[in-house]
């Protein structure tokens, strides 16, 4: 079942079966996690076509194929890795207190999202709360009605979701939108000659990724690139928001660097490395950067035969495809924690399923692109989104989930998880989940604060 659902997403990108592709899935079945979606077999069927695309690039550089096997207990334990840190022996904390459910007037439920502080000052201005706690936030919100609450933080360029029920979502405008949208697409978006890949002990070695993300899609997909040989520049800006405690989860294999694209010296850093990359992938709302002049179309212009790679929350049709988003909150406007708990008590499922599996696609399709670039050129663009994530998730059915698991038991969950020491100190994390049987996916590097490295490729 799952290795038909992994055919399944790479046909979807023109990928057929191949009789040479040796795909292996061990370690049981869902419930895995105590909850009603199927997350462990999406997140196996993701990592497993992650895979085979490997497999592919390897294919393409030495002529031989490679074994790919994937646990289904580690591919479920990766969609909450975050979770499984330790910074020092200690749990680094990663949400707000004031983040999660708050009642409305009429019998709703908004979930606020506010683990960036901007965001936090937003929604409590917005809802008029007399003091930054958890009390006097959820005593303004309860005087809201749902939607109209929806509707103030979103036009405050603020996060939240008012939550729904998967008929509701269904009927809902956006929701309509991107049923029509597949899980994930590739497009042409220039010319370009053929390229072939660089040599390399690794599938990716010698490919130079430019990763402009945040939070966990976009990092993650570029934390998927790097483990199998990627040269990963992880970029930020001093002075935007940034979850670093993110970074102990999503920072292995990269290097940090600055940029700040308020500043033309910024502006032409980010061009010149541009010129000289791969990939380049970026997790802002549609739109954001073409005002910069880095649109898909004008990088494709500026290093031609480059794959862009664009993750959003909201997809690129629909009356909310400029809305601000993350996993938790499209998990309760589209209905998963609805269903996870109830309407009248809804419940974030105990996975970040759309953000991991978001950018694991993400990374899947980069490697699908550089396998096209290789034998027929081109520039390319990957399009996907956390809410595609759901409806596609959504679209697998629901188990009963009670006999799920809290958790791995220790024992097991021991063997998923490594050590590393760097400039976090020791870090406690999992290992890459996906096994190849020529070529191991490791980190080369440990994680690194934001701002470590110089802005510049490796020599």
């Amino acid at each position: 079942m799952t290795k038909a659902l992994t055919h399944d997403i790479l046909r979807l990108l023109g990928r057929k079966k191949r009789r040479d592709d040796a795909l292996a899935f061990t370690n049981g079945e869902d419930p895995i996690f105590a909850t009603p979606w199927r997350v462990g077999h999406a997140g196996s069927a993701a990592l497993g076509a992650v895979g085979l695309a490997l497999s592919d690039l390897w294919r393409l550089k030495t002529g031989r194929p490679q074994s790919v096997t994937v646990d289904r207990h580690a591919a479920a334990a990766s969609l909450r890795s975050n979770t499984y840190v330790l910074r020092d022996g200690k749990k680094p904390i990663s949400w707000d207190p004031l983040a999660g459910h708050y009642p409305t007037r009429d019998g709703r439920t908004m979930f606020l999202h506010t683990n960036h502080p901007h965001h936090r000052e937003g929604a409590l201005r917005i809802a008029g709360a007399t003091e930054a706690t958890r009390e006097a936030l959820a005593a303004a919100v309860l005087k809201w009605g749902g939607q109209a609450i929806e509707d103030a933080i979103a036009a405050g360029g603020c996060v939240g979701g008012m939550t729904r029920t998967r008929e509701e979502w269904n009927d809902h405008p956006h929701g309509q939108a991107v049923a029509k949208l597949p899980l994930l697409d590739i497009v042409k978006i220039g010319d370009a000659p053929p390229e072939p890949l660089p040599p390399g002990p690794q599938p990716l070695s010698g490919i130079r990724v430019f990763d402009l993300t945040r939070v966990l899609a976009g990092p993650t997909s570029g934390r998927v690139l790097a483990e199998n040989g990627a040269d990963v520049l992880h970029v930020a800006a001093p002075h935007l928001p940034y979850q670093t405690e993110v970074l102990l989860d999503t920072g292995h294999g990269k290097r940090c660097a600055w940029i700040d694209l308020r500043e033309q010296k910024g502006v032409a850093t980010m061009t010149s490395l541009l010129r000289e990359a791969d990939v380049f992938t970026q997790g802002y709302r549609p739109g954001t950067l073409a005002a910069r002049g880095f649109s898909p179309e004008q990088v494709a212009a500026l290093r031609p035969g480059i794959v862009c790679v664009s993750i959003c929350a909201y997809g690129i049709e629909g009356p909310w495809a400029d809305r601000r988003g993350f996993d938790s909150i499209v998990q309760n406007v589209t209905g998963l924690a609805a269903t996870q708990g109830s309407l009248a008590s809804p419940r974030n499922l105990p996975v970040q399923a759309l953000d991991y599996i978001a950018g694991y696609l993400a990374a899947l399709g980069a490697m699908i692109s550089l396998a096209r670039r290789a034998e027929e050129g081109g520039s390319w663009l990957v399009r996907v989104s956390l809410v595609q994530v759901a409806h596609w998730l959504a679209s697998l059915g629901t188990i009963d989930g009670s006999n799920g698991m809290a958790d791995l038991p220790e024992a097991e969950l021991a063997t998923l998880l490594m050590e590393s020491e760097g400039l976090f100190g020791r870090l406690r994390h999992l290992k890459p989940v996906v096994q190849l049987g020529e070529t191991p996916s490791r980190y080369d590097r440990p994680a690194e604060p934001l701002g470590t490295s110089p802005a510049l490729w490796a020599a």
